[in-house]
């Protein structure tokens, strides 16, 4: 029972991954807005079931502060995540969710005047050199090269700006939780993000909703969103029988599950390089998070 959070920690980073290894399937030939309102759309039942048997804490100004602030930056994430799987390999794309620790610990230090301990700034330099390594192959043309190939992979991009939000939604979401509870505010916010996605969804894919419901494609994403609200759930459960940094620690296997999908069921190349950085990146995440 002790370390009953590790395994849900371990379930919810499974079930992330091969979430987005799926949706990234459900991308080859969908738009991007419908793809990630469906694997919304699908996650709401088992919350919604979730919901019903929680017991409604009592809720104040603190909670509907961080609520309202952080559902535009998680619509925006949202958005850029999902295009990111669409156009570039998961191995060049989940590895920059690691940044989000980084751009807290610079937040922190610009807002409030902290400073980076020794672990954590050892931390700051295994990321630093994952992201490098997954760009090891163009060291041929410059030493600097790794780094600049990153500029020119968008989903790289897109993926570092989905970091930078992710580190002031995760800042918000603790404050929610500590007004409110862990699993009420996890299935209360993703039920509420997916109905004010909706429309958005709707706008953003207009021009191809009638063909894709018309072929019924979105009954590939039931899966992935089955997987995402498992997900939810168990990282919510999670996080409330343990410290949030370990607890994302361990979650963040994620990244290496699904640079492992992108090879088996995406035929992505130079795994062995992508793997390495991914992997230093993970380690330099969990120096960072883990840090007193």
């Amino acid at each position: 029972m002790t370390y009953t959070w590790v395994f849900l920690s371990l379930i919810s980073a499974f079930t992330l991954a091969t979430s987005d290894a799926l949706t990234k399937k459900a991308l080859s030939d969908s738009n991007e807005y419908l793809v990630a309102w469906f694997r919304l759309l699908f996650s709401v039942p088992l919350l919604l079931c979730l919901l019903i048997f929680l017991p409604f804490p009592e809720l104040d100004a603190g909670f509907y502060e961080a609520f309202v602030l952080a559902l535009p930056l998680e619509i925006v994430a949202l958005v850029l995540y999902i295009k990111a799987l669409r156009i570039s390999p998961l191995s060049l794309t989940l590895p920059f969710l690691s940044l989000t620790p980084v751009f807290l610990i610079l937040i922190s230090n610009i807002v409030l005047g902290e400073k980076v301990s020794v672990k954590g700034g050892i931390g700051i330099i295994l990321i630093t050199a994952g992201s490098y390594i997954l760009y090891l192959h163009e060291m041929r043309n410059g030493i600097l090269e790794p780094f600049r190939a990153i500029t020119r992979e968008k989903g790289s991009i897109l993926m570092i700006f989905v970091a930078l939000i992710y580190s002031v939604t995760s800042s918000l979401g603790k404050m929610a939780i500590e007004h409110s509870s862990p699993l009420f505010f996890g299935t209360t916010y993703f039920i509420v993000l997916t109905v004010i996605f909706t429309p958005i969804a709707l706008i953003g894919g207009r021009n191809d909703a009638k063909k894709y419901f018309k072929e019924k494609k979105y009954r590939g994403l039931l899966f992935p969103g089955i997987f995402y609200s498992i997900m939810v759930a168990s990282h919510m459960i999670a996080m409330s029988l343990t410290k949030v940094a370990y607890m994302i620690s361990i979650k963040r296997m994620s990244i290496i599950i699904g640079v492992v999908y992108g090879y088996f069921f995406f035929k992505e190349k130079k795994i062995r390089e992508r793997l390495s950085g991914a992997l230093l990146m993970f380690l330099g995440f969990v120096m960072i998070v883990t840090a007193s």
